[in-house]
Formats: structure tokens, sequence, C-alpha cells
């Protein structure tokens, strides 16, 4: 914007404020007070991302009290111009002051018509708007994806610097202009492992994300590691990969190759050097580095074979696995995983779950898995109403904690509905009653430990809202009864071209009430197994058999590639089922899919968003059976109890692949274990199976089982 433009722009700001009645100017101490207190705003961190456009309509919506601050500024600013120039605020170039000068002359000599409400309402908003655009362009590229603001620390900078606990309060954190923390307090203890939980998009990844990148103020004796990117495709191999990850180690082994060259060419000079390079490598156990890398990479899941080949032929999920074994490896001292089971099969979850339950530095994790999170987690941290609330002891405990916490505060918002109904009842308006309420709950708390509360809190006494629980609701409807067999497959031998048979002479059936969860390594063949069953894949020999009458109903990590994109779930649902309008949103809510994405176009749906769509599609095939793989990726944790409470009202059979145990053990599933190019019933219950994984993987069982 040229300088022009932005005088023409004051000059509007000018004319606004002028049209406004009855308005008194501020006394010039008043102002400066302003500028002090917006001067100490600004002296707290803000932070910008990469998408300088994206905030321009939310920003426009800002309080009336900050609109009136700027405009009164910009009043006030106008009259002090003309008399000195020695704030360098108030400076402005010559032909700037020249530009506006004659134009407020004639609004003063000639008073602009009156305006109504809504227009100066509109006229602010239009103000605002050219204002923030002006900004956008000035500030080199403007503000980006997200904000953040955090105290700043003075007195005791130094010693926070040197710890390796975070203390971070009263911070704040924005996307797009959605608030995602108010005022919210980050505390970490070194040597804790924290599970951080609440509802999907709420903003837990992006808190991650800023404590990896220290936009929040992480002391800098602590190093970060967030496992975020799968590694790098090239010629390293993947145990090589998480051994280069120790960046110190490869120098010095570096240097020793050196100095050993320098020593036979007898120069008697590295000795000494050599000596010490030794002594470090010792210290920081460089010998049994390979062997520690290796461990890892096993209990993840990767063959001796897939341990030494090149990156470049392993998938993205194994290299994802790379990623997070390099970042084990590390050992870190805040260490942030983000959903680690995601890229994981049931095998390598009880691996991780056991060797998290041992780490000595500190942890923050995001999951799903509520068995993970009670094996690993010392503290559970809740994200709820923009805030940060922490708990002792594992998810267990939390959620006990945690609902009778809500008891609380449904009789506290009882009690204020009742004495809101007294007052009104004894000759009150609704908003006097209200006043009164607020006015009765800001009163001065009794005790030393009530006064540092208050003066500890900043937030302004409100009234008490209606404490809402996140409930989900998934049902499938009831079958018929079918008579046996319902479906099985006969003498199956299968394999894909170019390849090992995967299955050889399989024989396997299911009926209505079968609850059974298929188990295995990755790359046995659980998918395919599945896909036999429902019929995607025809054996290369014998058959697979189905009663004629039997719907199968199919969910798996691919099936909302099945939905029409350029339809919203409303519109899909509509024409698929010939639902009307009032029970297609009606079927999506209660499957957790929020309003506002009932009505936009599939493609612009998160995942977790399209699995819910598929979900409630699923429901309305009324399926006999359900064959799911993974169903609980995407889902978060109230949605995946939903899910097994459906599965146990079901009626029909189930056969499904999980990395979830909490999943399998909740409906009560038999495990059945594909191995040696069949499949068997694992003799005992869930506990023994996890046994039988880490005797195999010569790991020790943790304490905690």
């Amino acid at each position: 914007m040229g300088r022009a433009n932005c005088a023409n722009l004051r000059v509007f700001l000018r004319l606004f404020s002028s049209a406004q009645m009855g308005r008194k100017k501020k006394p010039a101490q008043r102002k400066e007070t302003k500028r002090d207190d917006v001067a100490t705003k600004v002296g707290q961190m803000k932070l910008t991302g990469d998408d300088p456009e994206s905030e321009t309509e939310d920003r426009v919506v800002e309080d009336e009290e900050e609109e009136e601050k700027l405009e009164d500024e910009s009043v006030e600013s106008s009259s002090k111009e003309k008399d000195t120039k020695t704030s360098e605020e108030n400076e402005e170039p010559d032909d700037v002051q020249a530009a506006s000068a004659a134009p407020v002359a004639a609004a003063t000599a000639s008073a602009p018509p009156q305006l109504s409400r809504k227009e100066l309402k509109k006229q602010k908003k239009q103000a605002k708007r050219a204002q923030l655009m002006m900004e956008m362009e000035e500030e080199s590229k403007g503000l980006g994806q997200y904000t953040v603001a955090q105290q700043s620390r003075a007195a005791d900078s130094l010693l926070y610097e040197q710890s390796r606990d975070i203390k971070i309060e009263k911070f704040s954190l924005s996307a797009r202009g959605k608030e995602l923390f108010v005022n919210a307090t980050l505390a970490v203890t070194y040597g804790r492992r924290y599970g951080l939980v609440g509802p999907n998009g709420m903003g837990k990844t992006t808190l991650l994300r800023h404590m990896a990148e220290r936009k929040l103020s992480i002391p800098a004796n602590i190093d970060v590691l967030y496992c975020e990117q799968e590694v790098q495709a090239d010629d390293t191999s993947a145990i090589q990969t998480v051994l280069n990850a120790n960046l110190k180690q490869i120098r010095l082994q570096d240097e020793v190759k050196r100095l050993e060259e320098e020593l036979d060419k007898g120069s008697d000079a590295a000795s000494d050097r050599l000596q010490e390079v030794y002594d470090e490598l010792e210290a920081m156990g460089a010998d049994s580095a390979e062997a520690r890398a290796r461990r890892i990479l096993a209990g993840l899941g990767f063959t001796a074979d897939m341990q030494d080949r090149p990156t470049k032929h392993l998938s993205g999920g194994w290299r994802m696995r790379v990623s997070l074994a390099r970042a084990l490896f590390m050992e870190p001292t805040l260490l942030l995983l983000d959903e680690p089971t995601n890229h994981l099969d049931l095998n390598a979850v009880i691996w991780l779950d056991n060797y998290l339950q041992s780490w000595k530095k500190t942890l923050l994790v995001v999951s799903h898995n509520q068995d993970f999170l009670n094996n690993v987690c010392t503290d559970v941290v809740h994200l709820d109403d923009k805030k940060l609330y922490y708990y002792r002891g594992n998810y267990d405990s939390f959620k006990k904690m945690y609902q009778q916490k809500q008891k609380e505060m449904t009789k506290a918002w009882e009690k204020q509905k009742k004495s809101l109904n007294s007052l009104k009842t004894g000759g009150m308006s609704s908003q006097q009653a209200k006043a009164k309420v607020v006015k009765d709950a800001s009163r001065p708390k009794k005790g030393a430990r009530g006064r540092r509360e208050e003066e500890e809190s900043e937030e302004k006494p409100e009234l008490l809202k209606r404490p809402r629980e996140y409930t989900v609701k998934f049902s499938f409807p009831s079958p018929p009864n079918l008579n046996p067999p319902i479906l099985g497959l006969y003498d199956v031998t299968f394999g894909y071209p170019g390849n090992d048979p995967l299955f050889e002479k399989l024989n396997f059936g299911i009926d209505m009430t079968s609850r059974i969860a298929v188990v295995g390594p990755n790359g046995v063949g659980k998918s395919t197994f599945l896909n036999l069953l429902s019929g995607k894949l025809e054996p290369v020999e014998g058959e697979m058999r189905k009663n004629h009458r039997l719907r199968i109903g199919v969910y798996n990590q691919h099936s909302a590639d099945q939905l029409t994109m350029d339809e919203s779930p409303v519109e899909y649902l509509q024409r698929t089922f010939d639902l009307d309008y009032q029970n297609s949103r009606k079927l999506l809510g209660r499957y957790g899919l929020q309003s506002h994405a009932h009505t936009i176009r599939m493609r612009d749906l998160s995942g977790g968003q399209k699995a819910r769509v598929v979900f409630a599609e699923l429901a309305c095939r009324k399926p006999d059976v359900l064959i799911m793989d993974e169903p609980t990726n995407n889902l978060d944790i109230e949605s995946i109890d939903a899910l097994a409470d459906a599965m146990n009202e079901f009626t029909g059979g189930v056969i499904l692949v999980s990395h979830d145990s909490r999943l399998i053990r909740e409906t009560e599933c038999q495990l059945w274990v594909v191995e040696d190019r069949s499949i068997n019933e694992v003799d005992g219950d869930f506990d023994d199976y996890r046994k039988e994984i880490l005797d195999a993987l010569g790991e020790q069982l943790a304490q905690g089982h």
C-alpha cells in the first residue's frame, strides 16, 4: 500500500471518529497510560507462521473497545502532531500531515449527518478491515497461520534456562483466528510421562509442534525431539539411519579414524587426543550403540534383513517406524510423540508400550489408545475449554477424577440457576439477576489462600456455563438370525503374482456369534485374509462360501476413498439411502460429526470426519457380519468407546484387525494368529499373547504388568 493510501485511510478514520456524537476526548495523560498498556502487550512474544492472508477475516471481528481505543488514539495523535514532534510514535512524513490537515479542518467546519447505530457498526467493520489490509501489506508478508502470546520472563530467566522442567504460565495460542489456548499453563516436570488428551481438533498436535519449534519458552537446557515425519528414502540402511542420528558419536568416530591414520604415520601428538576420544566414546556407550539400535528396530517389527535394507526400499509406514526408532535411540530430554501407535501393528504396540514404561526422561504423548496411556503415563494433561488441566495417575485415574469434577461443576451450575430464578421471582430483571450473581461471585475470598488465588487470576468473574460432556453414540442394527455356516474359506491357497503364497490349504469359518481379532506381525497377510473373507480377493485355489442372504459390512483404512468427494455427507446419505435431510443430519450427529461438517464437501473433511461418515453409511447398510481392518485409526478415545459399545450390542458376527488392545479386550474377541501360511486360535487370553511376544523378542515384562 502506498503512502497516499495510508493517508487516505487515516483521514477516513478521523472522519468516522467525528461522526460519533457526544464523544469526549481523553486527557493526554490517560492516552499515555493506554500507550504504556499497548507497549506491554507488544512486549509479549508474538510468533507467526507461513500463511499471511488466512487470518484477515477473523481479525476483523475484534471487540469494540479495542476499535474505539484505536480510533481515539488516531484522533488524539492528529491534534498532538500539530503541537510537537517529540514522540517517535506520532511522527509522520510532511506530505502525510499536509494531506490530512485540510480534510480534518473541513470536517470540523461542517458537521456530518448523524448515523444510525447499524451504520456506525458497518463503518467500524469497514475501517477495521481496511486497517488490517494495510497492516498486512506493510508487515513484510503479514501475520501467519498461528499466533502465540506468553508472559515474558525476567527475574528467574537464567535459572529457568538451566532447568529441565517447563513452566509457561498464561500463554495463548490461536490458529487462523480460532482460539485454541487462552491463558493456559504448561507445566512439565522432568522424568514424568504425560498423556495429552482431549477431543480431536482442539489443538493437541498444534501444541506439540509449537513446543518442538520452541515458539513457547522451552528452557535452552532441554533438547526437544518431535517424532513427526518419516525418514528420507535413500541408500542408507535402516540401522545406519538410526545410528547416524547421534551426530556427536559419528563425529568422534570420524576423529578416531583420522587420529589413527596420523598415528600410523608416526605422529606422537595424536596419541593423547586419541585416548581422550576413546574415553568419550566409552562414556556414551558407543560400543553398545548398534546393539541398542537393533533392539529398538526389532521391537518395532524389523527383521534382521529389513534392518540392513536401504530406506528407499521401505514403504512410508516402515520409514515412519525408522523415524520412531531414531527418536527412541536418541533419548532426548523431552520426547514428543503424536499418535505413535497409528503406524504400528499390535505386536509393535505391545513392545513400545513395554519399552516406554522404563523411559527415564520426560515424555509427552498424544494417543487414542487407552491401554497404552494406562500402562505408560504417570500423569494426564487434559485439554478442555482452551486450558490445560493436570491429573496424577494413568488414564483410568483421570477418568474417575474428571467425572467427579463434572458432577461438582453441574452441582455449582444448578445452584447458580436456582439463585437466578429466585432473584427474578423477587422482582429483578434477567440482566439485574445475572449482574447480582456475578457480583457475589467476585467478592474477596477469605484467608491467605483465597487472596493468593485472586492475585494470580486475571480473569473476571462470569456466570458458570452448564457443563457439556462430549458424547458419541455408535450403533449397528441387529440383523435377523442366519443358520450356520454363514461365511467360510475352504482349502484356500493365495499369493500375489511373483511372490510366495501367503496362505496354503487354509480353512476357516465364522457364524453370527463369532467375535474374532486377527493378530500377527506386519506382512503376514492379516488384511489379505480379511479381503479373502469379504470376497474382494479371489483364491488361487479353494473357495469362499457364504450364505446367500448374508450382508457383509466392511470397514478398512481405504473406505473413505469410496465416498463421493464432491457431495456433502448429508447429500451422500440422502442419495444413497433415500433418507430425508433431517434424519441424515441426526445420524451424522450421533456418530460424532460436527454439525458444520454435515453440509460441506467430502473432500474438505479431515480423515476423522470422513471415518464417521463411513461408520454412518455402514450402519445404514444393515450388515449381518462386520469385517473391520484398523477401525480405530482417526477416531478419538470417546469414539473408540462408542465403537466398542456398538460392537457389544451388535448381534451379528464380528471379525477385526486392530492395534488397539482395549478394543480387543472390551469386545471379548478371541485371538487368532496368522502364522506359517495359516491361521490358528491363540491358546490363552490377551495377557498370554503379550507375554509370548515379549519373550520372543528377549524383553522383560515391565513391572506394571
